[in-house]
């Protein structure tokens, strides 16, 4: 027995009908029966409240009532507290899931932080100032860079790529009307086309004058639509045939009586409006690729190609589909092959054939035309075929120039050379060394490198010079034990060099105005007598003599092979070294230490051909004195 239940049977109150009714305005029908109970038995009667006394006032009574209706209730009430507050728990739990689904569908349909927004947005503090522009709209708008648009994108290209195929052999080959898969297949597709217009109603739009600008506002994106695609998209997406076919019992009977045929031929025709939505094939084709950001030749052959493709499946789908609605005549192809009872499939095959021999314009399939009709889509056919034809050559021709640009401007600017190479009568042996000095200077690739690096940043254009020139900053020991700021400054001034075996690259006797890193390559350092006084090899430098004393070149320098050299001119070294002073002491004593030593062997060397030229019995004692007025000789000449 309930408490509520023995309370009663002891004599006590029965609740009236104003408890019942404050009771029910609070809790409504969730646990009424026991709420009653144990509020009368709990609280009206509970042996430990000093309010239980039979002498109760009704203005206690009320006062009780509302305070249990405003849950005035003491901390000893548990059992009876438990009641609203599971209630109070299961909305907020309510009103917590609503939340979290309003806040995943926000999600779906905002911008999303992937790469391709960051690319387009430019930085994630663009990209979130978006997602709040939407959130402030209160609006459902999709925007068109979310991922709602690009799954429902994916899902109409598949979705209008089946039907393109499939639909023209629905109709050419009366399998629309003939088995319930089609029928069920063509409803749901139809009833998502339609769904997709009222999606376009509701998403964003990139404005075309402005790259930057996504409207957003509903009334703006309903203007733009009907505008532009919303006719075709009606007319592509409404089943106008079963509208007419509605009006019978069954496409069976409506085959069968003569104005009834005329009837079945005229939704034949209207099922043919379902391939306007090429075009929304083609709209979805170009969003997807401009939020992909694919561009070049590759893709518009690939599109080209698969357009050629699609171009015969339907003109296959012609080829039967004419004679079927003129109930194939005894000179058409398709009684000519007695393919009017035969399998769809074989009937598709043979139109197939039919078609792409047109196109391709290799013959006429197995029969001939016969007749105007035949002979005029044999005409269309193969115009249209030579017209694909056509794109696709020059495409192809177009993606072969374009897939090596830097090789095909160096053959220009070799035929350049060769012209002017027998513009100004060249001997041969001249022109053999220009063409190899080219083959070995641009390897096949020609590009104008100097103009690459003004184009970009000048952080994009340390990290390449810094790459090209790592291998000489390592072999070089002067730029591995100087401050990092230097060496990108001398890297920065660097230009790139290329001399072949047996070229002078510098002179004895000139002034000098450029001085060479080695990068690849060797070179000797002959003196005027001709003989080699040393070899230098990757990593070395020279010339910094005559460039940092202003003096004329002490030694001439040539080629022993193919030599890829760094040049700083003088200018540039000493705005350089302006801003390092403890660097140009050093460098200055390397060139001086180099020019002592190249004196010193110059003073040996001649005062070996001194004595070689004394008559013999000449004394020896005045041999010093030579070799002092030599020594004095060459020091004034290099001073």
């Amino acid at each position: 027995m309930s408490t509520g239940e023995s309370s009663i049977q002891r004599g006590g109150p029965v609740p009236t009908h104003a408890t019942t009714t404050i009771r029910r305005a609070n809790f409504g029908h969730l646990h009424m029966d026991r709420a009653l109970k144990v509020w009368e038995d709990r609280f009206l009667n509970n042996p430990t409240s000093s309010h239980s006394s039979p002498h109760r006032t009704a203005s206690q009574v009320i006062w009780k009532r509302h305070s249990f209706a405003g849950r005035h209730v003491s901390s000893h009430f548990a059992s009876f507290e438990s009641i609203p507050t599971d209630l109070l728990k299961s909305r907020s739990q309510l009103g917590s899931s609503m939340t979290s689904i309003k806040e995943h569908l926000f999600a779906m349909i905002a911008p999303d932080d992937n790469k391709l927004c960051l690319k387009f947005f430019g930085a994630k503090r663009t990209l979130h100032l978006e997602q709040q522009r939407m959130f402030n709209q209160h609006v459902w708008i999709i925007h068109p860079y979310s991922c709602f648009k690009i799954y429902w994108n994916i899902t109409m290209l598949v979705l209008l790529t089946a039907n393109l195929v499939s639909l023209p052999i629905a109709i050419a080959f009366n399998l629309r009307y003939r088995s319930p898969v089609w029928l069920c297949y063509s409803c749901c597709s139809d009833a998502l086309f339609l769904i997709d217009i009222v999606v376009n109603f509701r998403t964003g739009f990139v404005r075309e004058s402005m790259a930057d600008d996504i409207v957003l506002e509903p009334r703006l994106i309903a203007r733009e639509y009907l505008r532009k695609w919303f006719t075709l998209d009606v007319i592509s997406s409404l089943p106008l045939d079963y509208v007419l076919l509605a009006f019978d019992n069954g496409t069976e009977q409506i085959a069968q009586a003569g104005q009834a045929i005329k009837i079945f031929r005229l939704t034949k025709l209207l099922s043919l409006l379902r391939l306007l939505r090429l075009s929304r094939l083609l709209r979805y084709v170009g969003e997807w690729e401009k939020f992909m950001n694919i561009a070049g030749k590759f893709v518009g052959i690939l599109k080209l190609i698969l357009l050629m493709l699609l171009l015969g499946h339907w003109n296959a789908c012609l080829q039967f589909f004419i004679p079927s609605l003129m109930d194939f005549p005894i000179d058409s192809w398709v009684a000519k092959c007695r393919l009017q009872n035969s399998d769809w499939f074989e009937q598709y095959t043979w139109a197939l054939f039919k078609a792409l021999s047109h196109m391709l314009c290799i013959g006429y399939g197995r029969f001939p035309p016969n007749g105007l009709c035949e002979a005029w889509m044999t005409a269309i056919s193969m115009m249209a075929g030579a017209t694909c034809y056509a794109l696709v050559v020059g495409h192809v021709a177009a993606l072969i120039q374009s897939f090596d640009v830097s090789k095909r401007r160096y053959r220009d600017k070799m035929k350049q050379v060769e012209e002017y190479m027998f513009y100004r009568k060249l001997p041969r042996e001249l022109r053999n060394k220009i063409v190899d000095y080219y083959e070995h200077r641009y390897n096949g690739k020609f590009f104008n490198e100097v103009e690459i690096l003004q184009e970009v940043s000048e952080c994009l254009r340390d990290q390449i010079i810094n790459y090209n020139c790592r291998s000489l900053v390592a072999a070089v020991p002067f730029f591995k034990d100087e401050d990092e700021n230097f060496v990108v400054d001398v890297l920065n001034r660097l230009k790139f060099e290329v001399f072949r075996p047996d070229d002078v690259i510098i002179k004895y006797g000139t002034f000098g105005t450029k001085m060479y890193f080695i990068r690849e390559g060797t070179v000797d350092i002959v003196i005027p007598d001709g003989s080699v006084v040393n070899t230098l090899t990757d990593g070395a430098y020279f010339g910094e003599i005559a460039v940092l004393t202003n003096i004329r070149r002490t030694a001439t320098i040539q080629a022993r092979t193919y030599c890829n050299l760094y040049s700083l001119e003088q200018q540039d070294l000493f705005e350089v070294l302006r801003n390092y002073p403890a660097i140009k002491s050093k460098l200055m004593n390397v060139a001086g230490e180099r020019l002592q030593a190249l004196s010193k062997k110059r003073i040996i060397e001649n005062c070996g051909h001194l004595f070689n030229n004394e008559p013999q019995g000449t004394a020896r004692p005045h041999t010093p004195s030579k070799v002092i007025h030599v020594a004095t000789e060459i020091s004034a000449e290099n001073d």
